[in-house]
């Protein structure tokens, strides 16, 4: 029954049709503070779904304070870790919810974070591993954030590292991995092709244009990406409704950048 449950769940963030996902990552509240872009909840949460989000993202407050009911419907996804910028190390990532909290609160899949490399990289893949586990007695899709930070690690979006830190997430339970852009499709098909659950990508820092997302967008799905997982970059635009419509005619509807720009 398990089974049946995460393929249910599995349709409320992937288009059904296309395979595909876009989701909204809005966790930045616990990490950052309410920076611009989440002060308000509500009004985001319904300005990227009426753009076409499939899912947004966040940890327990997101559905607390930023239930709409009303507007377009737009899958939930509760995020289970938690660090901040003001603690001793943001990268020890530690978890504050648990699966069974979050089916309570209507979730359609969970989130865990994980950095791979980091000093405490030991407990995070610990928690990941029970995290699966739970997963798969409630029926709930896992998603997990798989970035390679840490001493050994010289860059986040070397191949060698993103492609690693993605075959761990598979290997210990996640249903969907997100990770970083390698930079080019060549590249990033290395990723996919060793990762043998659906991989979407982050948004990374804030880009100077709305052509460079889109562009990174649209290779990542040359490459064989099943979609993204872009926060800042959509919901701090000058129009998250437009932007979020773009990304979907890419992701959803197969047109190119040039296209959905109308050059």
């Amino acid at each position: 029954m398990s089974e049946i449950g995460k393929s249910v769940r599995m349709e409320r963030i992937f288009n059904r049709n296309t395979g595909k996902t876009i989701i909204i990552p809005m966790d930045h509240g616990v990490g950052a503070g309410p920076i611009r872009g989440i002060i308000d909840l509500p009004a985001t949460v319904n300005k990227v779904a009426e753009g076409g989000a499939n899912a947004v993202l966040g940890h327990m407050g997101l559905p607390r304070y930023g239930h709409r009911g009303y507007g377009r419907d737009v899958g939930l996804i509760i995020h289970l870790s938690a660090s901040t910028s003001l603690g001793p190390d943001p990268n020890h990532k530690v978890l504050v919810t648990t699966v069974e909290e979050a089916i309570k609160i209507g979730a359609d899949a969970v989130s865990v974070h994980i950095n791979v490399g980091a000093d405490d990289e030991a407990q995070m893949l610990k928690d990941l591993g029970f995290v699966a586990r739970a997963c798969d007695e409630w029926g709930m899709p896992l998603i997990a954030m798989m970035y390679p930070r840490g001493p050994k690690v010289t860059s986040e979006h070397d191949v060698m590292f993103v492609k690693h830190a993605a075959r761990i997430g598979a290997e210990l339970g996640a249903d969907i991995v997100k990770t970083n852009y390698t930079g080019t499709i060549e590249t990033f098909k290395e990723v996919v092709e060793g990762c043998p659950v659906p991989v979407v990508i982050a948004g990374g820092p804030q880009m100077d244009t709305e052509r460079q997302l889109l562009q990174m967008v649209y290779d990542s799905l040359q490459a064989g990406g099943s979609g993204v997982a872009i926060g800042r970059n959509v919901f701090q635009s000058e129009d998250p409704v437009k932007l979020v419509s773009h990304i979907s005619k890419i992701v959803h509807d197969g047109m190119t950048v040039k296209e959905v720009l109308g050059e």
